[in-house]
């Protein structure tokens, strides 16, 4: 499977922004999926996942109540709504997936399938 992650761009702060990862598979219903960014100079960090069983979702405490994730079984593809964002939301989003939820949703060495990541910018 592959993950193709879009929707990146440079907002205001306060904006919002939908990011998309299409799935080359249908694997989206079946599979463990989540969003991860990394800012330069840091590590990767979790930002969301959604179960595969029964779409419990998980979110940073940083973005949460910001940020939605959700997935359009249909159109094979994971969404991940940002609104009220703030200029440290800057960094490339990645999607990954992974065949069954891991207790350790949150770490990146969990996940081994990995979109190319889209760049969100925001000013101030």
């Amino acid at each position: 499977v592959q993950l193709q992650a879009s929707g990146g761009g440079l907002v205001q702060a306060g904006g919002s922004l939908r990011l998309s990862c299409a799935a080359s598979e249908r694997t989206v219903s079946s599979y463990a999926v989540a969003w991860f960014r990394q800012a330069p100079g840091k590590e990767r960090e979790f930002v969301a996942a959604k179960r595969e069983s029964n779409g419990a979702t998980r979110y940073s405490d940083s973005v949460k109540g910001r940020f939605t994730i959700s997935r359009d079984n249909a159109k094979n593809t994971v969404y991940l709504d940002m609104s009220s964002l703030k200029p440290e939301d800057t960094a490339l989003y990645y999607c990954a997936a992974r065949s069954y939820w891991s207790v350790n949703y949150y770490s990146p060495t969990e996940y081994h399938v990995w979109g190319q990541g889209t760049q969100v910018t925001v000013s101030s």
